[in-house]
């Protein structure tokens, strides 16, 4: 029988099988495919019933190296472009092994007065990275999904408080829906918050000027002036298709004159803060009442990370704080205890890997990264632009470029979209390169986006190499059937 504690002298053997793992595949993961199709038959030894008896500390650990390293999709490595994903530097990742080593209670500080500590470090350093006041109140969340929905329970929390409600103690009942405008840009996040919060997904008031998504301010203000009592404004910076930006200080402009909740959505826009050459995009940010972002974004430290801002410190621990439960700290406890700030009570100490990261590479370091990344967006621009087979869909703001394939012979707009939406499937299946399809303006188009410190110019040369040429194999496929299906 494989028992832990009849095998607690395995503990550093088991260890030291992945540190030996993981300098072979670092190493080759700047050449590797992104996704390797064959390995999907590994799958197979991850089922099976739960075994009786174990096989044992080092045979298991063995087992799921083995299938890992093999099977995984190396979304960690230089060529995925998908979904807006960044990798996790050296220093990240050393210090998310050093979390799973430690294993800390991050919730409350009784429990890890490190881990707290920790966290009251990196939010400030964070705030100073993002030039956010530090008199904000901060606290840690597994993603921006989580951030954005402790963002808008606080925007509720206020929203209710404006009619007389305490929510936290009274809900929602007899309460009016809370009025949240924004543009097109926003998140389904966003919608997911406000369907978690009991304030209904489908509420949400989109005001745009155009079929690309941008925000109608006009039309947002008519909706002010019509609304009564206090109503919630969402701002995005960065838009997944393209990178774009809500004009955020115009927006916190509206929610000044008419006593509204600013919040922005930040996942990976914010980032364009850490840069002179690119802070325009952000001008604003420090007006808004909440701010939400991802770590596992541009940041590059490992999942799940994310990270909330609230101007109204005090405002967090009303939201989600006094549990009453006879365990935990009570009313006199003066230590800052996160599971009393955000929705989670269970946290591991996350705050780690943001430390580390922060401190090798420092404001410098992300600042180098941002500028490289927006210089490999533009290159990639510049070689979609240059190409006679594809078609640039939007300007290249930040660091997603928006395109599509488009052949030099005549394909109707249906074609096209047939044509980049089998290129989008094949793209994955191919695997030496990674990115997904989206609708922009009503035709289906590629989405890189560049958010991976591993990644170089030859990366994204080689993805455009990649879709040029399966783009072209796609195409004829296509004008072979047609020819077919005429004959």
């Amino acid at each position: 029988m494989a028992d832990p504690l009849h095998e607690r002298d395995l503990a550093r053997p088991a260890l030291d099988l992945v540190a030996k793992a993981a300098g072979a595949y670092l190493e080759a993961l700047p050449d590797l495919p992104v996704r390797d199709p064959a390995a999907d038959v590994l799958f197979d030894r991850l089922g099976g019933p739960l075994p009786e008896h174990g096989a044992g500390t080092l045979a298991g650990v063995e087992e799921l190296l083995d299938i890992g390293t093999r099977a995984a999709v190396q979304s960690s490595g230089p060529r995925f472009f998908h979904f807006i994903v960044g990798g996790a530097t050296p220093a990240a990742q050393a210090g998310d092994w050093i979390t799973g080593l430690l294993d800390q209670p991050a919730g409350l500080w009784v429990a890890s007065p490190l881990a707290a500590e920790a966290e009251t470090v990196v939010l400030g350093w964070l705030k100073d990275l993002f030039a956010l006041p530090d008199s904000y109140g901060g606290v840690l969340t597994p993603s921006a999904t989580f951030a954005n929905l402790t963002a808008l329970a606080c925007a509720r929390n206020w929203w209710a408080a404006a009619h007389g409600v305490d929510v936290t103690v009274d809900g929602l009942a007899g309460l009016p829906t809370m009025p949240v405008l924004t543009g097109g840009y926003v998140h389904p996040s966003n919608r997911k918050a406000l369907q978690i919060l009991g304030c209904g997904r489908d509420t949400l008031r989109v005001h745009t000027r155009d079929d690309a998504g941008r925000v109608d301010l006009a039309a947002i203000e008519r909706a002010l002036i019509e609304i009564d009592g206090p109503a919630v404004l969402i701002a995005s910076a960065g838009e997944v298709d393209t990178g774009d930006f809500d004009p955020i200080d115009a927006l916190a402009d509206l929610a000044e004159r008419y006593g509204a909740w600013l919040h922005v959505d930040g996942a990976f826009g914010l980032f364009a803060g850490v840069t002179p050459r690119l802070s325009h995009l952000v001008r604003g940010v420090e007006r808004a009442h909440s701010v939400a972002a991802d770590g596992h974004k541009w940041l590059n430290v490992p999942y799940e990370s994310g990270f909330a801002f609230v101007r109204d410190a005090d405002l967090l621990g009303r939201t989600f704080g006094a549990s009453n439960a006879p365990y935990l700290p009570g009313a006199g406890d003066t230590h800052l205890n996160y599971n009393h700030l955000g929705p989670e009570s269970s946290r591991r100490a996350r705050a780690l890997p943001i430390w580390a990261t922060l401190r090798a590479y420092g404001r410098a370091g992300y600042r180098a990264m941002v500028e490289r990344h927006h210089d490999l967006a533009v290159h990639l621009g510049a070689l979609v632009e240059q190409a006679p087979d594809l078609e640039l869909l939007a300007p290249v703001t930040l660091c997603v470029v928006c395109f599509r394939y488009r052949p030099p012979e005549p394909f109707t707009e249906t074609e096209l979209d047939e044509l980049n939406r089998r290129l989008g499937t094949e793209l994955i299946e191919d695997g030496r390169v990674y990115a997904g399809t989206t609708i922009h303006r009503g035709k289906v188009a590629l989405r890189p986006a560049i958010v991976n410190w591993r990644t170089v110019a030859g990366d994204v040369e080689l993805f455009a190499a990649v879709v040029r040429e399966i783009g072209a194999r796609v195409a004829g496929e296509l004008r072979a059937g047609g020819r077919a299906g005429e004959a």
